[in-house]
């Protein structure tokens, strides 16, 4: 049942980084607006896991243009947040104690925290288990050894599948320089000069996920832009991103809470 767009309001004088607002059935939906980095262009939407909806927009384009656009995706925006909302409900907080669930390759593996003062701190996979030996048990000291661990594995795991994800991308013609950067609200960017930045909480999908979002950056390459011939390119070296695409996206609040 689709539900009816009320009138909208916005309240700012600025086009650039303001809040503007609209009415989805009962909803008043909040979203930013920001600039897109490339003028041209239509308005691009996106609904974070946080809750946070963005809209791109090419500077010249007046409000009443990008509520409009945004307007047609209320449907898609509302059902989003719904998503969202109804999965950071079952998201607990972690302590960083022996017991949890944490994800690896798409595989949870319990932790096992080890006190072991004289020992060298650090985290290892044995038999099924994140092993974690720390000096003291303090959850701070747990995260940070883990997120170190996350960070180099990531490392490792995003140079093997980039190079095998290279093989498929003729159109790229230099191995595109890669960091490895914490982010919040993205798994992967690519810079107009080609260097692909990916997320470590990456390491903690599936390896078709990786492949997904390392492919799609490197599509940027070929198109900066989300434009027809960008998703071309996407649907012919990964014609089911889609689905992977929806499998990742299903796993955030999970991947981002370990």
């Amino acid at each position: 049942m689709n539900v009816p767009i009320k009138s909208s309001s916005y309240k700012s004088s600025s086009k650039l980084d303001q809040t503007l607002s609209f009415w989805y059935g009962d909803e008043q939906i909040y979203f930013q607006r920001v600039k897109r980095a490339q003028a041209m262009g239509k308005v691009l939407i996106k609904v974070h896991p946080d809750c946070r909806v963005v809209a791109s927009a090419p500077e010249d384009a007046d409000n009443d243009a990008v509520l409009s656009a945004v307007k047609k995706r209320g449907r898609w925006i509302y059902q989003q947040l719904r998503d969202f909302r109804k999965q950071l409900e079952f998201t607990t907080p972690r302590q960083y104690i022996s017991g949890e669930s944490h994800y690896y390759l798409g595989k949870q593996y319990l932790l096992k925290v080890v006190e072991a003062p004289e020992q060298i701190q650090g985290v290892k996979l044995l038999r099924g288990k994140l092993e974690v030996s720390a000096r003291v048990k303090s959850a701070e000291k747990i995260k940070e050894l883990l997120a170190n661990w996350y960070k180099e594995r990531a490392k490792e795991i995003f140079a093997k599948r980039l190079d095998a994800m290279l093989e498929q991308a003729l159109w790229v013609n230099e191995r595109p320089p890669v960091r490895v950067l914490t982010m919040q609200t993205q798994w992967g960017s690519c810079s107009p000069q080609g260097r692909i930045t990916l997320n470590p909480h990456l390491v903690k999908a599936p390896r078709e996920c990786i492949d997904y979002v390392i492919l799609h950056e490197l599509c940027h390459i070929a198109e900066h832009n989300h434009s027809e011939r960008f998703y071309r390119l996407m649907k012919q070296i990964m014609p089911n991103w889609e689905k992977t695409k929806e499998k990742l996206d299903g796993m955030v609040n999970l991947i981002f809470s370990t």
